[in-house]
Formats: C-alpha cells, structure tokens, sequence
C-alpha cells in the first residue's frame, strides 16, 4: 500500500513575465528530473493596478499622468518525493519572481 505523498503548491508572481516564465521552466525540469509529477503550470489572470497623477502642484486637473503596474502569476503542482524538496530549495531563480509555497498531503493512490 503506498503512502501518502508531499503535494508542493508553487504560486509564482512577477512584474516582468520572462522572468515568471524562465523561473517556472526552471522548476518544472528540476522536478521532472527527479521524477514528481508536475502539474501546471497554470497562468493566472494578471493584476492591472492603475494609477492617476497630477502633473500641476495646484489646479489643473485635466493635466494627468496615467501608470499601470502589471502582476503576473503562474500555479503548479509538483507531487514530490524528498530528493525533489531538496532540489527545489537548492533553486536559485531570479530577482524580481516571488515565490510562496504550501505543503499538502496527497490522497492515497491505490
């Protein structure tokens, strides 16, 4: 009877989407490499937060500035096994890509 195996949720955020897509590549190949499974990645929708401006100190507002800042966010999966957490927190990916992790435990697969 097999047992209960490490289900790794990665949630990756970044404002640049080459870095988001670089780091998440680099995931999936170190967790196929040590044989999990890998679910994902999944693209979540990106988060616009926009913004408004004054140019003027004082009374014009018909003068505005307009900024977005773009969040993009992957999910994946990995069904892992030890040597796959290891290899995982050994990973070093880049700069600007957030990285939150949780730990669940896989249903029994008979």
């Amino acid at each position: 009877m097999p047992a209960e195996q490490t289900v790794l949720r990665l949630r990756l955020s970044s404002f640049d989407h080459r870095l988001i897509e670089l780091a998440i590549h680099e995931i999936v190949d170190t967790a196929k490499r040590t044989g999990a499974t890998v679910v994902g990645p999944i693209p979540l929708p990106t988060h616009i937060q926009r913004m408004s401006v004054l140019n003027a100190p004082n009374g014009d507002k018909d003068s505005q500035d307009q900024y977005e800042i773009r969040t993009h966010s992957r999910l994946c999966d990995v069904i892992a096994n030890p040597s796959t957490v290891d290899a995982l927190m050994k990973l070093d990916l880049a700069a600007g890509v957030d990285v939150q992790i949780s730990l669940q435990k896989a249903k029994k697969i008979a």
